[in-house]
């Protein structure tokens, strides 16, 4: 097995759009403006790596993996993913990848949902007892067993999604790019989805990149976070990393005997308060954690205590704060 499964070296996309402002632009050539999508970003990503495309809308990510999926040519730079340059080699791609992309749809409108499926597996080359085992096993992870007889035409938004992520993985492909994997899932499918890419990556080696506005996809699924804004890689960064590099605070809350305990120590400050249950938040650049526990479990009676770590969110809104200096210097430049 390759040592790297998706390589990005300086990948770069541009756009010409035409701009004619007023009742001029009827009669006169219009302006062409080139307009930078992508801007010279770079990274790699190991076989079983499960990686986190983190953006706001207008970021590049789209562009991105378009690109590394053929669908797009970059205007310069170079990729390669499962050892094929994409935009080149698009069909040799297509058997090493799973793509699960906005609103493009792998199922026919009018067949039931388990016809795709076969279709599906007959295109990649799987053998019969190979689909059908690969069936049963997604249609019980995605909860799609009831789905499977109906026509795509009939089913609801999530439904059709759940069925849409097993056709990406009917093929059991050994790279999976997705966009909002588990937009319109329920509690429950999400889980059940989220479980099953662990699964992928931890026993069969998948490398998953994926994007996804919903935090808890992020922090359940990937173990590491590429940073875009404005078309620029801002940060590569293990998850762990990120939060003890851009939020220096954690939350300390104490069960206790006593009806409103205090700690007046540096750097910790009253967050949230009932009888009894008291959440602290500590600076961590004043005083360490251990120092708060220790104090408190001198001072208090205490049943219970938790330390919780900022959510995910409250990191992504950080960076992207500290990400805009950044961006301005570039664009500057």
């Amino acid at each position: 097995m390759s040592e790297v499964a998706i390589v990005v070296e300086n990948l770069a996309k541009s756009f010409r759009t035409r701009s004619a402002g007023g009742l001029k632009g009827l009669f006169a050539r219009s302006a062409t403006t080139e307009v930078a999508a992508v801007r010279g970003i770079s990274f790699q990503i190991r076989p079983g790596e499960r990686v986190a495309f983190i953006g706001p809308n207008g970021a590049g990510k789209s562009t991105t993996l378009k690109m590394l999926t053929g669908i797009l040519t970059p205007s310069s730079g170079h990729a390669e993913v499962a050892g094929f340059v994409p935009w080149i080699e698009r069909q040799k791609l297509a058997q090493r990848i799973g793509i699960l992309f906005g609103q493009r749809s792998q199922l026919w409108y009018r067949l039931p949902v388990r016809d795709s499926l076969r279709l599906i597996a007959r295109i990649y080359g799987l053998d019969r007892d190979r689909a059908e085992a690969r069936l049963s096993k997604l249609a019980s992870t995605l909860a799609i067993g009831d789905l499977v007889e109906r026509p795509v035409a009939q089913l609801s938004l999530g439904q059709r999604l759940r069925c849409e992520i097993a056709a990406a993985l009917m093929h059991a492909p050994p790279i999976l790019l997705l966009d909002e994997p588990t937009i319109g899932l329920d509690v429950s499918a999400k889980a059940s989805l989220r479980d099953h890419l662990i699964e992928l990556s931890t026993e069969e080696g998948t490398t998953i990149l994926l994007t996804s506005h919903d935090t808890g996809d992020i922090e359940r699924i990937c173990e590491r976070a590429l940073v875009i804004d404005k078309g620029l890689l801002l940060l590569d960064r293990p998850l762990a990393a990120l939060r003890a590099q851009h939020l220096r605070h954690r939350l300390v809350t104490l069960m206790t005997e006593e009806e409103r305990p205090a700690l007046d120590l540096p750097g910790v400050a009253v967050a949230a308060h009932e009888p009894h249950r008291t959440s602290f938040a500590v600076d961590l650049d004043l005083i360490q954690v251990e120092r708060v526990v220790a104090t408190a479990l001198e001072r208090f009676s205490v049943k219970d205590l938790a330390i919780e770590n900022p959510p995910l969110d409250d990191v992504i809104r950080d960076i992207y704060r500290r990400g805009e200096a950044i961006v301005r210097q570039e664009v500057a430049a």
